[in-house]
């Protein structure tokens, strides 16, 4: 069990490996999903299009925006570009490198899957085997152009009767997935190029610049944990105050069924300052408020001074 809480401790108190594990499972549930999807080709001409981009291009939309929601730095970006500056300006590389973040993050699972779908070849082969060129292949010579359109459709279907033993839909379907696999293993290696160049290229580039925005970003994050944490202590202490408050009108009863209940003041002393001048309910909202319009600036030494 220590074990576990150490764990559950470090990932809470790190959020960047929270979100990396995150990511690592969606695009193992991507993989995970398509392997046991059970893709059945229409194979109609006015349908095999759409049924075909659909599974190549919904799905990833879906964990894309799955991947926005379970990232919390997502709705903690949100705020501090909508929020007013107050005493505290905004640093507009600080909201792009966290939107930057949360992009990278969630376009993982999506390109796993549209990856995956390019690699298997069967939604490009639904999608594109009616746009085929019947002059290319010889089985389509001597065929009416609405039967050609036909075929071509059925191309997907393997098990149908007109297409069972037809050799030009073998040769459709290996062009149709060549160009498929193709396609996937092009944008596989443009992406890991990609990610090879921005490794060793980013020495080259301002390193202050970079810590700077990752260091407030992870600010952000951290101040905003903590002042939900101080929310709720404060919630509970005030609460702890009120309802003391409710029963000193209660003080005979309470004595005729001998109930031992704390006095005001016992059990918060460690909380008291908390609560101390914030006695209503005008008072928290107003707390709120002024951290929400005018967050202080962010100079430690200006407290010390006080």
């Amino acid at each position: 069990m220590d074990r576990f809480r150490m764990i559950f401790q470090y990932f809470q108190s790190n959020s960047e490996s929270v979100m990396n594990g995150i990511c690592g499972l969606l695009a193992l549930a991507s993989v995970k999903m398509y392997t046991s999807l059970d893709f059945s080709c229409p194979c109609l001409p006015q349908y095999n299009m759409a049924y075909g981009l659909g599974i190549m291009f919904v799905p990833p939309i879906i964990l894309f925006l799955c991947g926005l929601i379970l990232n919390r730095q997502s709705l903690v970006m949100l705020e501090e570009w909508r929020r007013p500056p107050g005493h505290r300006k905004k640093d507009q590389a600080v909201i792009r490198y966290m939107c930057s973040s949360i992009m990278q993050r969630a376009m993982v699972a999506p390109v796993v899957w549209i990856i995956v779908t390019l690699l298997d070849g069967k939604c490009l082969i639904c999608a594109f085997s009616g746009s085929m060129d019947p002059q290319k292949f010889v089985g389509f010579a001597n065929v009416s152009t609405e039967q050609v359109q036909l075929l071509l459709a059925k191309v997907p279907c393997k098990d149908d009767e007109l297409m069972r033993n037809n050799t030009s839909r073998k040769a459709v379907s290996r062009y149709l997935r060549c160009w498929s696999q193709a396609l996937g293993w092009s944008i596989l290696l443009i992406l890991i190029i990609a990610a090879f160049l921005a490794r060793w290229l980013r020495p080259c580039f301002s390193q202050a610049t970079l810590l700077q925005a990752r260091h407030w970003s992870n600010y952000i994050d951290i101040e905003q944990k903590i002042f939900e944490d101080t929310c709720c202590e404060h919630s509970r202490l005030f609460a702890h105050k009120c309802i003391l408050h409710f029963f000193e009108s209660m003080q005979q009863e309470i004595k005729l069924h001998s109930f031992s209940l704390p006095r005001e003041g016992e059990g918060a002393e460690g909380g008291e300052g908390l609560v101390q001048g914030i006695t209503d309910h005008d008072q928290v909202n107003k707390l709120l408020k002024t951290w929400y319009y005018e967050k202080p600036p962010l100079d430690v030494s200006q407290a010390h001074q006080r």
